[in-house]
């Protein structure tokens, strides 16, 4: 199962179970709903919700996304981000856990997006 992350405030996902599809405020201001893959979550949790409270992290299972999944770097770098083109249907979403910075306002992977540890 190919996923991506999406880092919700709590309140919209709780709206969105009421609604039954999950439409972010970028979905009406950037034209999409902006997701990462597992390598890229941390980095983005660090630069664009550091010290916030009330987060939920949705890990979507991409095969059961309805709307258009774009991967693609409109700032013009060249890491290519998920986008979600429409609304997050329910379905689509695995798994929703809290998503709490630490006492300093950092973040740390959840165990389920954690690397894999090598064993020896």
């Amino acid at each position: 199962m190919a996923v991506i992350y999406h880092i919700a405030e709590g309140r919209a996902w709780d709206a969105a179970q009421a609604e039954g599809a999950y439409m972010a405020d970028s979905l009406a201001t950037d034209g999409f709903i902006h997701c990462s893959t597992p390598a890229q979550l941390l980095d983005v949790a660090e630069s664009f919700y550091r010290g916030r409270k009330g987060l939920v992290l949705l890990t979507i299972d991409t095969s059961r996304v309805q709307a258009q999944l774009r991967y693609e770097n409109l700032d013009g770098g060249v890491e290519l981000y998920p986008h979600l083109y429409g609304p997050l249907n329910l379905d689509a979403v695995v798994s929703a856990v809290p998503f709490e910075p630490d006492v300093k306002g950092g973040f740390e992977l959840p165990e389920p997006v954690q690397e894999p540890t090598e064993r020896n």
